[in-house]
């Protein structure tokens, strides 16, 4: 509980009517969460607007409302206007749960691919120290004992404040978390203290929700271009965009670079051929963090998780870690006990044969998997790729343009394609266009496709043809999210002398694609 005026202090408030000081038993953006005290705030959003719904808020009992227009018919009710009534939430909630992410390290990572990764891999270094940590990201929020999966990639930020309160209650120290564009643009990550921060990459998508590239990379940049003084961005000097960012921050910048030798950090000595990566760190500058000074030095870093974005992901979190004080025998030990996060280059199956599955989301991520590949030892691949759906003609066609750059030099002819017709909800169904403008950038390569309405059926006809020492990846967003459940399956009719308890161990803790 707190007083509003208390509340209020904490944004701008452009006019107010029936002001008076009360005692608010919570914040609500969803008139249907609403609680007898509670203040509403009106949220405008891409479908619906919360200013349509104060009447089934007051009727719930909302005692004030905060909205950006004006609101007719309602008495003695407080209303306050504000600008931008987005921000306003998230600077309220802040102040509601009494600023909780300044009790703890915050580590934000924002990135088009890794994100994910990256953040459960620094988790996993943060917990290996023997750190108390929370988790918040795309596909889990948690912290101590509880855990719950996520909707959104980064929460509304209400449900994250809260988030940070309930951590600060189990005194959780540090928490790591994925910051999304559309987080930073709907200012869900607003008020939040972060003292580490990370742009890894910057690849087109998500432009449809931005309106042009500008705009996604400008919000993609927000979280290093507001970063605090004191406080640490890390940046990727691979990646023109991250580069860019090191002479437009307040913090302080670690750098660190995997192909061009410069940074703070060095990766050296780089080993893909088995997919999973050992290399060696350098670090080229001394810097001081905390109460630890690190000299020029190097140290040798073996992965578990496949894949050449994993090298890039491991950079992020070597160099939080370190920021973080945490020894690098502990490091070393963490990340190599990382086993990864499902869909993300992940091996499901190795045996005879290598079967990896691989979200492929957009042109930069394929990009980097089929960069692993080209690195790995195998006789030939398979590819099984999930069109991805109602993403428009745009991100269709780079996809494709990416899949047909690095045909040649996988010795790639033929592409096994389905649009999973029974495997995707309507807002990822694909559209004609979709696999109109993916034929046409095959056929423009000369690679051949053998299109299936159904995911099993693609799946089948791939598992019919591989062969030892073959490599059968699995690619796609949604439509590929049941691939390697179905694939297992599948493997286990075939193969019935494999043991089954051991073929569907990589889906033992699955989230996408096992129901």
């Amino acid at each position: 509980m707190a007083m509003l005026n208390q509340l209020l202090s904490s944004i701008e408030v452009l006019e107010a009517w029936n002001d008076k000081d009360i005692h608010v038993q919570g914040l609500a953006y969803n008139s249907k969460n609403v609680n007898e005290g509670d203040v509403f705030v009106c949220i405008k959003g891409f479908k619906t607007d919360g200013h349509r719904y104060v009447k089934d808020a007051v009727q719930s009992g909302a005692a004030a409302i905060v909205v950006e227009d004006y609101q007719d018919g309602w008495g003695d009710l407080p209303q306050y206007r504000v600008a931008d009534s987005r921000q306003a939430l998230a600077a309220l909630s802040d102040a509601y749960y009494n600023h909780p992410s300044q009790s703890m390290k915050t580590i934000g990572i924002t990135a088009t691919n890794g994100k994910t990764s990256t953040s459960f891999m620094t988790d996993a270094i943060l917990e290996e120290h023997g750190l108390k940590t929370g988790l918040i990201g795309t596909v889990v929020v948690k912290y101590g004992d509880y855990s719950e999966p996520t909707k959104l990639t980064t929460p509304e930020s209400l449900d994250l404040h809260r988030y940070f309160a309930e951590m600060r209650n189990q005194d959780v120290s540090h928490v790591t978390m994925e910051v999304s564009s559309s987080a930073l643009d709907l200012s869900r990550v607003g008020s939040v203290d972060f003292d580490i921060v990370s742009l890894n990459n910057i690849s087109r998508e998500h432009i449809d929700l931005h309106g042009s590239f500008e705009e996604y990379f400008n919000s993609k940049a927000s979280l290093i271009r507001n970063a605090s003084e004191g406080n640490w961005a890390v940046l990727n000097l691979d990646d023109s965009y991250s580069a860019s960012l090191v002479e437009e921050t307040k913090a302080n910048v670690l750098t660190f670079s995997v192909e061009t030798a410069d940074g703070d950090l060095v990766c050296k000595n780089l080993d893909l051929s088995t997919g999973r990566a050992k290399f060696t760190v350098e670090i080229r500058r001394p810097f001081s963090a905390g109460n630890t000074d690190y000299a020029p030095q190097e140290f040798d870093i073996e992965l578990s998780t496949p894949g050449y974005h994993s090298v890039y992901n491991s950079m992020v979190a070597i160099a939080a870690a370190l920021l973080n004080e945490v020894p690098i025998p502990t490091i070393q030990s963490g990340i190599k006990g990382f086993g990864g996060v499902e869909r993300r280059f992940e091996m499901v199956f190795e045996d005879d044969f290598k079967m990896l599955d691989d979200h492929f989301a957009n042109y930069g991520n394929i990009n980097v998997t089929l960069s692993t590949l080209q690195q790995m030892d195998y006789s030939d691949l398979k590819l099984v790729y999930a069109i991805r759906g109602s993403r428009g003609v745009t991100v269709n066609k780079e996809n494709a343009k990416a899949i047909a750059e690095w045909a040649p030099r996988l010795g790639l002819t033929e592409i096994i394609a389905t649009v999973s017709h029974s495997h995707v909800t309507e807002k990822d169904v694909v559209t004609d266009e979709e696999v109109r403008v993916f034929q046409e950038a095959m056929d423009e390569a000369g690679i051949k496709v053998h299109l299936y309405r159904e995911l099993d059926d693609a799946v089948n006809h791939a598992l019919s043809e591989v062969q030892e020492n073959d490599v059968l990846l699995l690619a796609g967003c949604q439509g590929m999210d049941p691939g390697a459940k179905i694939a297992l399956e599948q493997l286990s009719t075939k193969r019935p002398d494999i043991d089954e308890d051991q073929l569907f161990k990589p889906l033992k803790n699955r989230v996408a694609g096992v129901l």
